[in-house]
């Protein structure tokens, strides 16, 4: 037992039995709930209580109702006393969300002259939308550490040389905690920028540059994203003091949705101006129809703001939200401990012990299960909240898809979050995409805020997140490393995707579709008509009993008739060829001019004409016909080379359904594309996949899978293992180029410990039923799906 299993818990044995009663539909569900950063649970009393409210008073529209008025009044002083202040310091402006609360502070802030608007990297998606409403002179985006690491001496000098006063308003968004990570900012933050500005603007994203003012231009105001930390942290605005400060209730108290807040301190409240543009009943005096004239309210901040008529009923029951949570968990009576801070205790505490569990998971060869995203683990509770973000590795270092996570733990009852979360800018960060892998994952492949494309050429766009809420126990916590240590350290990836897919109609309809695409699929097929040169690539391509059809059919022999391969003649590669309805179309280079065509059925009499030449492939003896002296003469002329002849292989088959054509040992080879990736070389992926000259390429997410495999299937045709391939030389050389690299050879070696083994040998299996001369024509077809042994 670990020492953070005997840490004494944040609540008393009746305090946790009195929560546990509040969350009893948890257990009759079966569901362990993990995602509190998305919103926390209401209490079952509360709801309850809303109920019987509902049922008895009478609550209409504060136009109408005093009682409603004073209801929403105590709300908003409530909301006020929750985060330590008062009216005299902010004022409470109701909106549906933090999301429309950041919307009205980017309509309203004024920039004056030369104001620059920056925002953290590591942001919520709504503060990027900001971007588009501002009116800004330059916009910016500032990185944790040029935020965080703030300190005092570096004052900027708000008085200019002539000693003119500030011309321009600047603002600051930041989150108080990131919702991806649980990383905490220093609120100390706030009041630095506020009085000695910004030293380092950021990275300029739009507008005009200042090179030169250096921030002496401007006064600074700051506004909080509080939505992820206020829900398990306390927030004092006595002690600390944004501009503005964004909430999200649903957060806080699970019940109800649909209403938020923007807190407005007395300075900030002189920049929110409101330009001519919609209004709403509510905020005005008066309004003609007949003619343009109104006039907007000018007596409290939020009659200027609140358009329209106000959710009440939602913001009646936020009482009980209040009431709930300080009955729930009361402040400390022995050491003053408030409400939030014994939250954020209980969440830190769950999250630190879950890192502590997680860690511990190894797989037999010592490579992590997890990989975590956070800034500074998790030893100090003012920097780290209550989220656990993380990736699940596989035993060769690759990395599980989070969509495959999802699937998994939602059919063990486990509720939790995965992707981005709504701040793509921490995703990058932690993920460590560059600019250009961005536009690979978002503009190329077509991934979009909320699907679960999770694994781009083996990298991950996504991860998992874990969050924790006042009613979650350590039995909690248990359950998922349990799931983890049991899905993925004591089972192979067949067995979960089996495990999966047979109950993928129990899971949530965004993830039904995916949970059907986690199985490896036929991602390439590759036919080498002609053997040692090019691969002709194709989508759908017929099998004979030999393989598939055309190929290594043809070979190239030197004057001597020995085999020519790269080995001898890099150029080879370089010979590409094409098959349409009648003809091998040979092409050199790319050189569409410098082409040649051969028949690819011959009649009796050309069979009869054409030489019959002997020559070897691996020490076996293969008997062929000439192909003639044209093509002869092209290959000359294009190799270099004198004495060159084609040859076709006999079409006098022997009477085994294994006959091989001119191939080295098996039917097909097979590569795992994951395995290539694992080998990082230098040099686009396709490229590396293409040195290996394998027919079939698929891609299991996990390198080396393959070597595992007894046997597989392809739709529905079946295969048995012959066992690995032995590497040579040959993989050296670039396929598209002829180039050779003597690092591929080496760099397996050292993966494997001496051993050159890459990809595997399949033959098919077939019978008199599924005999592809006997019966129908059969085809492999990229995008089927792979079942193995």
């Amino acid at each position: 037992m670990s020492k953070l299993d005997m840490d004494t818990p944040e609540f008393s044995a009746n305090e946790q039995e009195l929560i546990d009663k509040e969350f009893t539909r948890l257990e009759r569900n079966q569901s362990t709930y993990l995602d509190h950063a998305g919103t926390t649970l209401y209490a079952e009393s509360q709801v309850a209580h809303a109920a019987v409210q509902l049922h008895h008073d009478v609550i209409s529209n504060p136009h109408t109702s005093r009682s409603t008025g004073d209801y929403v009044d105590q709300v908003r002083f409530k909301i006020l006393e929750f985060f330590h202040t008062q009216a005299e310091d902010y004022q409470v402006i109701f909106t549906a969300n933090a999301s429309a609360a950041l919307r009205l502070v980017a309509e309203h802030f004024d920039f004056g002259d030369k104001g620059n608007f920056h925002y953290c990297q590591e942001n919520h998606t709504s503060v990027l939308g900001m971007r588009q409403m501002i009116q800004a002179n330059g916009t910016y985006m500032l990185r944790r550490e040029e935020l965080s690491e703030l300190r005092e001496g570096h004052r900027v000098r708000r008085v200019m040389a002539n000693g003119s006063s500030s011309t321009g308003n600047s603002l600051v968004v930041f989150s108080a905690q990131c919702n991806f990570s649980g990383y905490k900012m220093p609120l100390e933050t706030i009041q630095l920028i506020q009085d000695d500005g910004l030293p380092h603007f950021g990275k300029l994203i739009a507008g005009q540059e200042d090179k030169e003012t250096n921030g002496t231009a401007y006064n600074y105001y700051v506004c909080l994203d509080a939505a992820s930390y206020a829900a398990t942290n306390p927030l004092d605005l006595q002690k600390y003091k944004p501009d503005f400060v964004c909430l999200s209730f649903y957060k806080i108290f699970g019940y109800p949705t649909g209403v938020g807040a923007l807190l407005v301190s007395r300075r900030g409240a002189e920049l929110l101006s409101r330009p001519r543009q919609f209004y709403g009943g509510g905020t005005i005096n008066y309004a003609y129809a007949h003619a343009m004239d109104y006039k907007l309210r000018n007596t409290s901040l939020h009659e200027r703001f609140e358009d329209g008529t106000l959710p009440f009923l939602s913001i009646v029951e936020l009482l009980e939200g209040f009431r709930s949570l300080e009955r729930l968990i009361p402040t400390n009576s022995n050491t003053g401990i408030s409400t939030m801070d014994r939250v954020s205790r209980h969440v830190f505490t769950l999250a630190r012990y879950l890192e502590n569990q997680l860690k511990q998971l190894k797989y037999a060869n010592g490579q992590p299960l997890i990989q975590f995203y956070n800034h500074q683990g998790y030893e100090q509770r003012s920097r780290q909240g209550g989220i656990v973000a993380f990736n699940v590795r596989t035993e060769s270092g690759g990395y599980v898809g989070f969509a495959e996570i999802a699937c998994v733990a939602s059919l063990h009852g486990i509720l939790l979050r995965t992707g981005c979360f709504c701040n793509v800018g921490a995703c990058q960060r932690y993920l460590q995409l560059d600019d250009q892998m961005m536009d690979v994952i978002y503009k190329r492949s077509g991934r979009i805020c909320g699907d679960y494309n999770d694994l781009i050429d083996g990298q991950p766009t996504g991860a998992v997140r874990v969050s924790f809420g006042y009613m979650t126990r350590t039995s909690d916590v248990r359950k998922l490393v349990e799931m983890l240590e049991k899905s993925y350290l004591s089972s192979r990836s067949p067995e979960r995707w089996r495990f999966i897919e047979k109950q993928a109609s129990q899971l949530p309809k965004a993830l039904q579709q995916r949970a059907q695409s986690l199985r490896p699929r036929l991602l390439e097929l590759a036919i080498f008509p002609v053997k040692s040169c090019a691969a002709l690539k194709a989508k759908k391509w017929p099998l004979t009993a030999q393989g598939l059809k055309y190929d290594r059919e043809w070979m190239i022999v030197d004057r001597n008739g020995l085999a020519l391969t790269q080995k001898r003649c890099t150029d080879l590669c370089l010979i590409q060829p094409s098959i349409d309805k009648d003809n091998l179309i040979l092409m050199f280079n790319g050189d569409t001019n410098s082409s040649i065509s051969l028949p690819l059925f011959l009649s009796d009499d050309d069979l009869q004409a054409a030489a019959r030449c002997r020559s070897k492939i691996c020490r076996q003896p293969i008997e062929g016909s000439d192909c003639g002296d044209q093509v002869a003469q092209w290959l000359d002329q294009n190799l270099g080379l004198d004495g060159l002849r084609l040859l076709r292989q006999s079409t006098q088959r022997s009477s085994s359904s294994h006959q091989l054509s001119l191939v080295n040992q098996a039917q097909f080879l097979l590569v795992n594309r994951s395995s290539v990736r694992s080998l990082q070389f230098e040099e686009p992926l396709d490229e590396t996949v293409d040195r290996f000259r394998a027919n079939l390429i698929i891609d299991t997410g996990a390198p080396f899978d393959e070597l595992d495999y007894t046997s597989l299937s392809i739709g529905r045709i079946h295969f048995k293992v012959e066992g690995p391939c032995q590497r040579c030389d040959m993989i050296c050389i670039n396929q598209r180029t002829g180039e050779r690299s003597p690092e591929t050879l080496t760099t397996i070696s050292r993966l494997q410990k001496g051993k050159m083994r890459f990809g595997i040998y399949i033959t098919r299996l077939t019978d008199k039923e599924d005999n592809a001369e006997l019966n129908e024509e059969y085809h492999l077809i990229c995008g089927e799906t792979l079942e193995v042994d």
